[in-house]
């Protein structure tokens, strides 16, 4: 047994059971951050405080909820929203921070991709990054149906509809997943269940694992540049700061971090109170009835751009239905990110200015993904419906010929 002396305050106390001090310098303040980075490296931070948002706002609000196909549209519009003090207040942050939490991860995301922040040693990283925009995709769509509106109910729907097109399981897994044979009651129980629970733990855990990750490769640069982290330190520990490329997470890294943060929550409590309408689509403000379909059916912005892909492919082709086809071309679209280590053949750390193909690679598949958001919400009729399948077609081409163009790169540079 350890041999524990009298503590002279509680820090100590806690340090002697704990080992606090060494935590502290594994996880704070020995824990090195590059110099050369910008504001863009504030994501996570501002990830993380957006999903502490998220969950005390959503406590408040599961205070007054209620899960029942019967009592859900009013307990949001009506007891929330007009008789609990301020619960306007927390719907809108809810509401507000859920879509812009996506904002943030897309900026995080076109980051990494932009600078190579996947690559050699860095993968799990990336991958464990996506896992986690996979589940906030999961808890977006279950928050989305818990108002009970019509929006909420009709996506339900069609999400719902698209398990029946995976071959020989799909019709009882739609069953399985609604616990009916319609979205219903049962439906709304097991999504707020998953919404308020389990989804936030495996958030939670997934954000770990993250931050876990980046501990053995470290954080990337703006150029990509090679650092021996070990040597770096000892030059900023033994006083000599200037010449020391890294800097430590607390309290130097931090304090930029929550400079941008400051004004992030300036930017989101001015869409809170003056433009929270953004986030909340007017059709939902319309009880769910499933006698009446509305007239065009989209999900949230975040979403747009895969359900474009999803719809893109509205024609047969030989013995395919269009649906088979939209439906695997929307798996491709939402499980090709996570595969990009792999399709990325350049063997070298270069930011995208730095590899001239990937470069024009990188601003056409933006391009292309906001074209595919602004006509996710557009009907799908006429010269519409031909601009959605070219965009489909193109980012799945971008993708397939994503490692010709990486290896072509590093051919011309002699790698």
């Amino acid at each position: 047994m350890a041999k524990f002396t009298k503590a002279n305050s509680v820090g100590e106390w806690l340090d002697q059971r704990l080992n606090t001090t060494t935590l502290n310098k594994v996880l704070m303040t020995e824990y090195w951050i590059p110099k050369d980075i910008n504001f863009l490296w504030a994501m996570g931070v501002l990830l993380a405080a957006t999903f502490g948002i998220l969950v005390i706002s959503g406590i408040f609000l599961m205070m007054y909820y209620k899960p029942d196909v019967n009592l859900a549209f009013d307990s949001v519009n009506y007891t929330i929203m007009q008789e609990v003090a301020y619960g306007w207040l927390f719907r809108h942050m809810h509401g507000v921070a859920a879509s812009v939490v996506f904002l943030i991860i897309y900026i995080h995301m076109f980051t990494g991709i932009y600078y190579g922040s996947y690559k050699q040693g860095r993968e799990m990283i990336w991958i464990s990054g996506m896992l986690l925009f996979v589940v906030f995709s999961a808890a977006g769509f279950s928050g989305y149906m818990l108002p009970w509106g019509q929006m909420s109910y009709w996506a339900a729907m069609v999400i719902t509809n698209l398990f029946g097109g995976i071959p020989f399981i799909g019709d009882s897994l739609v069953i399985w997943i609604r616990g009916d044979f319609n979205v219903a009651d049962a439906t709304l129980t097991r999504f707020f269940m998953l919404h308020v629970f389990l989804l936030p733990i495996v958030i939670m855990a997934l954000i770990a694992v993250h931050f876990y990750s980046l501990r053995v490769p470290h954080v990337n640069n703006q150029n990509s540049e090679e650092i021996d982290f070990d040597a770096e330190a000892e030059k900023y520990l033994s006083g000599n700061k200037k010449e020391s490329k890294v800097i430590p997470f607390w309290p130097v890294f931090i304090s930029k971090d929550l400079a941008v943060l400051g004004i992030f929550l300036i930017f989101y409590f001015y869409l809170v109170f003056f433009h929270f309408d953004f986030a909340m689509d007017p059709v939902n403000f319309d009880p769910a009835d499933n006698m009446a379909t509305p007239a065009h059916i989209y999900p949230e912005w975040y979403f747009l751009w895969s359900y474009e892909v999803l719809r893109g492919f509205f024609f047969d082709i030989g013995p395919m239905k269009a649906f088979d086809i939209g439906l695997a071309a929307f798996g491709f679209a939402n499980a090709i990110f996570l595969l990009l280590p792999f399709l990325d053949r350049d063997t070298e750390i270069l930011p995208a200015h730095k590899r001239p193909g990937f470069f024009i690679w990188f601003w056409i598949l933006m391009a292309d993904l906001i074209v595919l958001t602004i006509w996710g919400k557009l009907p799908p009729t006429g010269a519409n419906a031909w601009v959605g399948f070219v965009a489909a077609t193109l980012f799945i081409l971008l993708f397939i010929l994503l490692p010709v163009i990486t290896k072509l790169d590093a051919k011309k540079r002699g790698a």
